[in-house]
């Protein structure tokens, strides 16, 4: 049996950055025509944060371990930290002087359980995915009742 792919697209947003942020994902099965969305929004973070935060609650999402994923972001940031393979480079001194090293320690968590590749893709270029994320971002960010982002501190 084929190993099923999935297709995440991620954004982030931040009104201010910082200030009151949000996230928006979008998951697709290829080949079958399951699709979820997913957003939550925070009173005080960045966008950075949001970028990264989605990729994780997004990979957090697949059940089972080994899956295919090719995740989709604007986020050159997060996008040339794995590809680049500078996150490797910062895990093994500690994380020392960067910024987000709790979620960069979140994220290599969850990359490892599943066959991750990015795929960076220019942002507010009329991606429907990408361009429905982003609506989700902002919306979520606009919520009344927002979420603390606990490992911020800035």
């Amino acid at each position: 049996m084929e190993q099923p792919i999935v297709h995440i697209y991620t954004d982030g947003a931040a009104r201010g950055n910082p200030g009151p942020g949000g996230y928006g994902i979008v998951m697709e099965w290829v080949g079958k025509p399951y699709k979820k969305e997913f957003s939550k929004g925070f009173s005080h973070t960045t966008n950075n944060r949001m970028e990264l935060l989605a990729v994780i609650e997004a990979l957090r999402k697949l059940k089972k371990p080994g899956i295919q994923a090719v995740v989709f972001t604007d986020s050159k940031y997060v996008a040339d930290a794995v590809s680049k393979g500078w996150v490797f480079g910062w895990e093994k001194k500690n994380f020392v002087n960067r910024k987000n090293a709790d979620l960069w320690r979140a994220f290599l968590k969850e990359y490892r359980n599943h066959q991750v590749k990015f795929q960076w893709i220019k942002g507010h270029n009329e991606h429907p995915q990408n361009e429905r994320c982003d609506a989700l971002a902002v919306a979520a960010s606009k919520n009344k009742k927002l979420l603390p982002d606990t490992g911020y501190s800035g």
